[in-house]
């Protein structure tokens, strides 16, 4: 037996439960089999049905081509696949349009169109500062201001009127931003349009396609690890699920994959409202139980677990560990 919850686990009393270890009992019992549990870990177990050390492994066995050449699998009694696990707190829309209004690419062009303002502003007051003195006249600073402050009301449209040139080079130039005014308002407001749109204000993790520019983890030689090497998607390993979780909740990575079924059971067992798990799982496989190479007991059990899998009894079992 491994630990490997929720198929395999043991609960406050030390017994051993789960999905397998249900199935497993309810196996033993219609075939009247004897057995005793030996507990060490996957890897462990794994080498001894291999060396017939062992005559079945109860526990979430992924079935594969490469194993199958090694030792033999029941029928498939779960079908399952990866899942990503994400803080719960994901940017939503509104913290996603601040964090866009305030990124450097959008502050930058903020900056551009403010430094524009200023220099149209003052090339009108250079001319209107003699001429035009009661409204861009005054001292430097003043008249620059003012000269910014016409910019500006021109360009929104607004022109509030307190403020009018009465040169030829100022209402030439005047001429001149209004038109210009119009297209730098027209590409601002699409910039805007599309900085703001859903597309782009939906939460950074919404299914695999993401995990390339995200911070990855998951645990070391486990599908998860088979998956993005495949994928040539970096991640940080981790002995078990619950480092990986506890460095989610910390933000040290991004997104956590891992196998459905147990990644469901940590977060809503250790991690309820910090972390969640994302809706759909993807590059699915199958669970067995794992047998030594032509193990005698192998047809025996395969009926057993046919029978028992289309139980209604069986459903409530699936429901227990991983719907409560």
């Amino acid at each position: 037996m491994a630990e490997l919850p929720p198929f395999s686990m043991k609960d406050e009393k030390g017994r051993w439960v789960g999905i397998a270890v249900d199935l497993w009992v309810r196996v033993a019992s219609d075939l009247k089999i004897k057995y005793e549990w030996h507990e060490s870990d996957i890897h462990t177990l794994l080498a001894e049905i291999v060396q017939g050390g062992a005559d079945v492994i109860v526990a979430p066995i992924r079935m594969t081509p490469e194993r199958e050449k090694l030792f033999d699998f029941t029928h498939s009694f779960y079908t399952t696949g990866l899942a990503i696990g994400v803080d719960e707190a994901q940017k939503g829309i509104w913290v996603s349009a601040m964090k866009r209004l305030f990124s450097v690419k959008f502050l930058s062009v903020v900056a551009a169109l403010i430094l524009l303002l200023l220099l149209v502003g003052m090339i009108v007051w250079l001319f209107e500062r003699r001429k035009n003195y009661e409204h861009f006249g005054g001292s430097l600073t003043k008249g620059i201001g003012a000269g910014l402050w016409w910019s500006a009301t021109t360009m929104t449209s607004v022109g509030y009127g307190d403020k009018v040139p009465i040169t030829t080079g100022g209402r030439v130039i005047a001429v001149i931003w209004m038109y210009v005014s119009i297209i730098i308002l027209t590409g601002f407001t699409a910039a805007m349009t599309s900085a703001l749109t859903i597309t782009h204000l939906l939460p950074p993790v919404q299914g695999p396609e993401d995990l390339p520019r995200l911070r990855v983890g998951t645990v070391i030689d486990s599908a998860g690890t088979t998956y993005l090497t495949a994928n040539r998607i970096p991640f940080r390993s981790y002995q078990t699920t619950v480092h990986g979780l506890q460095d989610l909740t910390e933000g040290k990575i991004e997104a956590f994959v891992y196998d459905l079924p147990s990644l469901a059971y940590w977060i809503k067992n250790s991690y309820r409202g910090k972390l969640k798990v994302l809706p759909n799982s993807f590059d699915h496989w199958a669970y067995g139980f794992a047998l030594p190479d032509g193990s005698p007991l192998r047809e025996n059990i395969n009926r057993a677990i046919l029978k028992i899998t289309q139980e209604t009894e069986w459903k409530d079992t699936i429901y227990k560990y991983l719907e409560q």
